[in-house]
This record gives structure tokens, sequence and C-alpha cells, in this order.
């Protein structure tokens, strides 16, 4: 008797240290604030810096690729980052934001968005553009913040 009763206490002490950690519900709100908040602060460091400025943003994980306007397939951290080095030598300022911007979070560290970004570039002839892309993706957080872990984005000029 005294062994069942201790057999018991084991048990319940068994089933509720392997009881399944109940998952804290996913605040949608403050995920969308969060990455709102990213791209703002991505766009702002873009005006600044220009183009470099975009490897803060950028997870340059093995995971990462990207379909820039006019590619037909994806390309790695790697060439994305020449791409943004060479092409910066041609612009004087850019500037860009979201026209329309919809976020949807996945989890606590994943989320999907899509999006229409209008621009102005001034290149280093003086000469002024405007453009619009529409471009979607997927976000992760990683320790250091948001970052866009892939996508694609294409010219609706």
């Amino acid at each position: 008797m005294k062994y069942s009763k201790l057999y018991y206490f084991l048990f319940i002490i068994l089933v509720l240290g392997c009881k399944k950690e109940e998952t804290k519900e996913l605040d949608k709100a403050q995920i969308i604030g969060e990455i709102e908040i990213m791209f703002n602060d991505y766009h702002d460091a873009i005006k600044q810096n220009g183009l470099p400025a975009e490897f803060d943003y950028l997870d340059d994980s093995e995971d990462f690729y990207w379909v820039p306007p006019g590619y037909q397939s994806t390309i790695k951290y790697d060439s994305i980052k020449a791409i943004l080095i060479q092409n910066n030598k041609s612009i004087q300022s850019i500037a860009f934001e979201f026209e329309t911007l919809e976020i949807f979070p996945l989890s606590s560290k994943i989320a999907n968005y899509s999006g229409i970004v209008k621009g102005e570039m001034v290149d280093t002839a003086n000469v002024t553009s405007q453009f619009k892309i529409i471009e979607s993706g997927t976000l992760i957080k990683r320790t250091d913040g948001w970052k866009l872990l892939n996508g694609q984005s294409r010219s609706l000029d």
C-alpha cells in the first residue's frame, strides 16, 4: 500500500511535469506594430545612408533569398549585397515608403507582408525619377530585431 501511494504521487508529478505548455495567444497587434516600426526605421536609414543601409534589415543567413524587379529567379544575400553596392554608386539620394502595407503575423517570430512601395530617386546626373514597386515576403525576428528573410518585388511602372 505504501508503494502504491508513492507510485501514484510520482505518476501525478510526471503527468504534471510533462503537461504540454499552453501556447500563449499570439499578440498580432504588437507584432504588426513592431514590424511597422522596423519598416519605418528601414526606410529612414536608406534615406539617410543610401542602399547599403539595407544590410541591417536583411537576414544574412543561408535561408535568405530575394527576387528583385527584373529577375526571374531567386538570388542569395551576397548577390543582393553586391547589387546594392553597385547601384548605390549611381544614386545621389533615394527615399521610399509603403503606400500600402499589410502584415500577417504567423507566429511571434515569423510574419508575411505585402504592399506597394513608392519612392523617389535622384541619380548622380541630378535626374529625378519616381517609382512604385509591389513587394511581398517573409520576415523573421532575430535577436537584433525583425529582418527580411525572403521575398519578391516587381516594378509597377
